[in-house]
């Protein structure tokens, strides 16, 4: 019986991709951030849709403004100070934030708008959630930097 040589690895996936030396802390805490971001974003934008109803998506619009806010907050407040361990940040930039803004949900909304010929807007939308997440990014740190 002929026996047939294992494929030769990669030096870079092995020195970089090890299972007996995995960390998985950092998986984590990810899934244990996305879980509270996404539950927020689903019932925020449900709210917003009752509240304004579905012309114009309100609820993802407030969701990225905030959460750009939110991140800008925890950049120049937690990150600068090299506050927090390293899952703490994972948990919150990676897992929360990272379920809470999708902007994957933006770009197929001004999709959904534009296709139904609401042009204006979808224009808009897409200028004002770059716009103002800008300015919501930039006045979340201007917070974090006014606490010390």
């Amino acid at each position: 019986m002929r026996r047939t040589q294992s494929p030769q690895k990669s030096p870079e996936l092995t020195s970089h991709f090890n299972l007996k030396h995995v960390n998985f802390y950092p998986a984590i805490a990810i899934s244990l951030g996305a879980i509270p971001g996404a539950i927020g974003r689903y019932y925020l934008t449900l709210l917003f849709a009752r509240w304004f109803g579905t012309q114009f998506p309100f609820g993802t619009f407030c969701i990225n403004i905030t959460g750009a806010m939110l991140m800008g907050f925890f950049v120049a407040y937690f990150l600068d100070r090299g506050i927090g361990s390293p899952e703490l940040r994972l948990f919150f930039a990676v897992g929360f934030l990272g379920s809470y803004t999708t902007f994957s949900t933006y770009a197929l909304e001004t999709s959904v708008l534009v296709k139904s010929g609401n042009h204006t807007i979808a224009l808009l939308y897409w200028l004002g959630s770059a716009a103002v997440g800008y300015l919501g990014l930039e006045f979340g740190s201007f917070l974090a930097r006014k606490l010390t």
